[in-house]
């Protein structure tokens, strides 16, 4: 008999937390050989969700409840719950109930099998909005392209990650990054289980995750697992040096040869500066960006701050506070 931590991050999410733990008590039943602890994690929300989450608790012994003193984001929220999970494998679920908790069923079997990561990923994107399909699978082409070969078009949903990687995870205490990225960056071999979307449209709320957040979210995976930008960087200003150079070459060549009047004229002089100084700005961005992620890690300021939480052996509690660097308020 194993312990099978699921961790739920919580925003905004009151309407389906209700169905949702129903759902999850279904699969439980399909695995009753097995005990389960179920974290919800609730990311600052605004409305009434965490009053919701300790109902649940009440009526349910293994709910364990982890109350963010504001919103981190859903990496943090979800890094929060495996920090505190204690089971042989972890998995993790959106709120929402976008994506059908039943295919944890078939992940926790490949785990039995051996499989140490089992990633979820949709069959489609069909019912997604236009421009979050042409967002998403621009996203999901360059992180397979660029930075991990190999894992789904199509993107990764959720995932049950062994209690080896859970524990490596959370000791790279890494800030501002991808953390699906983070589980394939370990190395560990991983299979997926394809899943399909039932529901179509959204019945719980509405999306949180705004183009704000996508940008955030991209220019974090980028930063986090690729010099690709960088490099890129160099590149660019290695081949506007070297027509800058050609250029002066042909101008100096004009003047030898007689041309004054065809090189006179501040049009060309203008466009060339107003090119060349955007590109300089461009690249100080993209240096700026990385210099921002190193100056936010070297703060070390805790990932996450708990404000509240149940929980059980005190002995325990005073382990997870040894083991990770979270400030408990209240």
């Amino acid at each position: 008999m194993c312990l099978i931590s699921i961790v739920i991050p919580v925003y905004f999410n009151e309407k389906s937390l209700v169905l949702l733990a129903q759902r999850l008590d279904q699969l439980t039943q399909l695995h009753a050989q097995h005990q389960f602890e179920f974290i919800y994690v609730d990311d600052g929300s605004g409305d009434q969700s965490y009053a919701v989450m300790k109902k649940i608790a009440a009526e349910d012994s293994r709910v364990r409840l982890v109350k963010l003193i504001r919103n981190f984001g859903s990496n943090m929220a979800i890094l929060a719950g495996i920090s505190h999970a204690r089971g042989d494998c972890v998995g993790f679920i959106a709120a929402d109930l976008q994506d059908p908790p039943e295919a944890l069923s078939e992940m926790i079997q490949h785990w039995e099998l051996g499989r140490q990561v089992v990633f979820a990923v949709r069959k489609d994107r069909h019912g997604d909005p236009f421009l979050t399909r042409i967002t998403a699978n621009v996203f999901n082409w360059l992180f397979e392209r660029l930075i991990f070969r190999g894992i789904s078009s199509t993107g990764i949903g959720f995932f049950l990650i062994d209690r080896q990687v859970a524990d490596l995870v959370v000791q790279c205490q890494e800030r501002n990054s991808h953390l699906i990225g983070l589980i394939l960056w370990t190395g560990f071999p991983f299979t997926t289980v394809f899943y399909e979307r039932v529901e179509r449209e959204r019945k719980f709320g509405k999306s949180r995750w705004t183009i704000s957040r996508k940008i955030d979210y991209f220019i974090d995976t980028f930063a986090a697992f690729s010099y690709l930008p960088l490099r890129l960087a160099s590149v660019i200003g290695f081949v506007f040096a070297g027509l800058g150079g050609i250029y002066a070459l042909l101008i100096i060549l004009m003047r030898l040869m007689g041309f004054n009047a065809v090189i006179q004229g501040w049009t060309a002089l203008m466009v060339v500066l107003l090119v060349v100084s955007g590109v300089q700005l461009l690249i100080l961005g993209i240096i700026g960006e990385y210099l921002w992620r190193n100056f936010d890690a070297t703060r070390k300021r805790p990932l996450f701050i708990v404000e509240n939480k149940n929980c059980y052996d005190p002995i325990a509690i005073q382990a997870e506070r040894d083991a990770y660097p979270i400030i408990q308020v209240g």
